[in-house]
This record gives C-alpha cells, sequence and structure tokens, in this order.
C-alpha cells in the first residue's frame, strides 16, 4: 500500500462527511479500493455513487497498475540484456579486429582492442588502429638486439635518438632488399653503406596515437 497519503475531506449540509481530494502519486490499485469502502460507508444514501462509473474506474486503476508492471519488467530485461551484453564483449579485448572499413591502402582497417563500454544501453568497443606492420630488424651480433627505425626508415638509438643512418623502405614498415636479399641500409646523405642488419623474421603493429569508438555490433571479423 502507498504510504504518505493525505486525504482531505469536508463536512456538507447534512453532516456527513465527504473526500474533496487526494494527494499521492503511487496509489495502488488496493488503495482505490480501499477509498472507494471508505466513500461507500460515507455516501449520501439519497444520492448513491454510479456502480458502472466505479467499475470503470477500477479497471482504469488496474490497467495504470499492470502497465507499470510491464514497464519495471522491461527496464529489468534490457538492465540484464545489456550487462550480458557487455560482459560478451569484454572477451575481445586484446584482440584484433575489423568493422569492413577500407583504409586508404585499399586494405580493410584493422584495431585493437583495448576496452569496452556501455553508451547509453549500445555496447562500444574502444580500439587503436593498425596503421601498418613492421618488418623487424636485428643487429648480427653474439647478442643481437632489436634495431628501431621511424614511417621514415630513420634508425634511432635505444633512446629514441636519430642516428643518421636509415633503412631504405618498400613501403612503410617494409624494408628494401638488394638482389643478393640483403637490407639497403643509407647514411645520411642517402649513399648506401656497410652495415651488419639482418631481418628478424618477425613484425609488430604500428599503431595510431588516437583511440577509436566503435559499436560492438558492426564488427565483422575477431583474430
Amino acid at each position: 500500500m502507498a504510504d504518505n497519503i493525505a486525504i482531505n475531506s469536508n463536512t456538507g449540509v447534512d453532516g456527513n462527511s465527504y473526500t474533496s481530494s487526494i494527494s499521492n502519486d503511487q496509489l495502488t490499485n488496493e488503495d482505490f479500493l480501499n477509498l472507494m469502502i471508505q466513500e461507500l460507508k460515507l455516501q449520501d444514501p439519497t444520492k448513491p455513487m454510479d456502480s458502472q462509473q466505479m467499475l470503470a474506474t477500477q479497471m482504469q486503476m488496474s490497467t495504470i497498475e499492470t502497465n507499470q508492471q510491464t514497464i519495471a519488467a522491461m527496464q529489468s530485461l534490457q538492465t540484464a540484456f545489456s550487462q550480458n551484453a557487455l560482459s560478451n564483449a569484454a572477451n575481445i579485448i586484446g584482440k584484433n579486429i575489423e568493422d569492413g572499413n577500407i583504409g586508404e591502402n585499399g586494405v580493410s582497417k584493422a584495431y585493437t582492442v583495448r576496452s569496452v563500454e556501455n553508451v547509453d544501453g549500445e555496447i562500444q568497443v574502444i580500439a587503436q588502429q593498425m596503421l601498418y606492420l613492421e618488418d623487424r630488424i636485428i643487429t648480427d651480433e653474439e647478442e643481437p638486439s632489436i634495431i628501431n627505425y621511424n614511417v621514415n626508415g630513420e634508425i634511432m638509438d635505444e633512446n629514441g635518438n636519430l642516428t643518421g643512418d636509415k633503412i631504405a623502405l618498400n613501403n612503410p614498415g617494409e624494408p628494401l632488399l638488394d638482389e643478393d636479399g640483403k637490407l639497403v641500409v643509407l647514411d645520411e646523405n642517402n649513399e648506401q653503406i656497410e652495415h651488419n642488419y639482418k631481418l628478424a623474421g618477425v613484425s609488430s603493429p604500428v599503431y595510431s596515437d588516437e583511440l577509436t569508438s566503435i559499436p560492438f555490433s558492426t564488427i565483422t571479423k575477431v583474430f
């Protein structure tokens, strides 16, 4: 039963008490029945209430209460569905995905998922786009080490400073090889120099600095 129901009544010329107003936004069907019984007790015997009107009013109250219960149930189902969808989407964190869009190079855009979130009931995947795959290069020594180079092929030291030498590239991340299958390395004057670098036989993705929000429903591939 609803609480804090404010019922205002007035005394008629016949000495009987009549309800003049009721203040509460959450009256239930049970509250209405109790109020109707009270109204019947206090009604003027010479002017009884219309039973059909009372029945119609009761039906309206029942319909309103049923609709409210249905809405509450639908909201509960929607919340459960959203939580389940978010849980399923979390399984692809750290994995690579595609959304069907094509990049400027004519290849499908690929991303690595960093996180997922629920935005106004829609599951969004937060990911970094893979710009290209970079072939790794190592020094041909007893203790080989990875050589880092940027999109222009410029070789960097362990502190990220340019060394002045650079790897000749066919495409970003794709080193150029000479006719003997050896890496082509140039000095600051673009003259080919001797070196002890070689391909490591592995590649790693180079990512965009920006995060991209992708609707989970638009993902076409997970790998």
